[in-house]
């Protein structure tokens, strides 16, 4: 593999907005796409995680390809379910993208934890980061599904070496958490807008 596994992301994530600064939904869910082989690298222990992405995934794409030119702006998805008042509902296109906001949230604040604490293990960094993204928006059930699913995280040194391929894979984590965290806030301040952002499962 050239470079790391992030490297297909880190080039993707330069075509998530329009000149005019907009945020483009196909390049934005190719981004996330990408990182599903970083996931993959976690085993058994990541399969929730992993499903949930891959499903909110499909909702937003197969919405954008319903109409490309219509959707082709991310947000419009959310503003005309707005409009619309369905929103809310579990199988809306503003649910897909707020929970895949936030299951890339705990990715990125993973990622932050493996960089900043060499010492901790795998599952001590996926309990912390958890702790700090998606616990308080999932019920008792999420909760302890993922609590048991840690135990299987893998190890840390093994993992580390599966995803640095031939590249710098401290350099490209560090640069996928800086590149990546401005458009998960951009989400969450937009969903915020419609006070949609503290939506639990």
């Amino acid at each position: 593999m050239e470079g790391t596994v992030f490297t297909p992301s880190l080039e993707g994530m330069q075509h998530i907005k329009s000149p005019q600064g907009e945020m483009l939904t196909k390049p934005f869910l190719e981004v996330c796409k990408l990182v599903l082989p970083v996931i993959d690298k976690f085993g058994t222990a990541m399969t929730l995680v992993k499903s949930d992405i891959g499903g909110n995934i499909s909702r937003l794409e197969k919405k954008y390809q319903s109409d490309t030119t219509k959707y082709n702006y991310l947000y419009n998805m959310v503003k005309e379910e707005v409009e619309c008042k369905t929103v809310k509902g579990s199988s809306s296109c503003t649910n897909g993208l707020l929970w895949l906001t936030r299951a890339m949230d705990f990715l990125v604040e993973l990622f932050r934890n493996l960089l900043a604490h060499p010492d901790w293990t795998m599952a001590e960094a996926c309990t912390d980061s958890y702790g700090k993204t998606l616990k308080k928006f999932h019920g008792w059930i999420a909760s302890s599904s993922f609590t048991v699913a840690m135990k299987l995280a893998p190890d840390r040194k093994k993992f580390m070496e599966v995803i640095a391929g031939s590249g710098d894979v401290n350099a490209d984590m560090e640069k996928f958490c800086s590149s990546f965290s401005p458009f998960l806030e951009e989400n969450h301040k937009f969903l915020a807008n419609f006070g949609l952002d503290d939506m639990k499962a």
